[in-house]
């Protein structure tokens, strides 16, 4: 005979478990978007310290593995 399933409650859904590195991600944003803006000489480049801190994680993982010269 066929064994039935059980059906968990607990199981993952797809995205469920985001909520911490969308968490870290928007603290980082937070600080590097007041970093950016605070150190800007003029509007422009506050504005472009803006765009920066939107791309800050692929900045810095890039700085790292060009530092590790990977």
């Amino acid at each position: 005979m066929a064994k039935k399933q059980e059906c968990c409650v607990n199981e993952c859904k797809p995205g469920a478990s985001a909520g911490a590195g969308g968490a870290l991600y928007g603290l980082g944003f937070l600080g590097a978007s007041i970093y950016y803006v605070t150190t800007a000489p003029d509007l422009w480049m506050a504005l472009f310290g803006i765009v920066k801190a939107i791309f800050w994680p692929a900045i810095l993982v890039y700085g790292l593995l060009k530092q590790f010269g990977l």
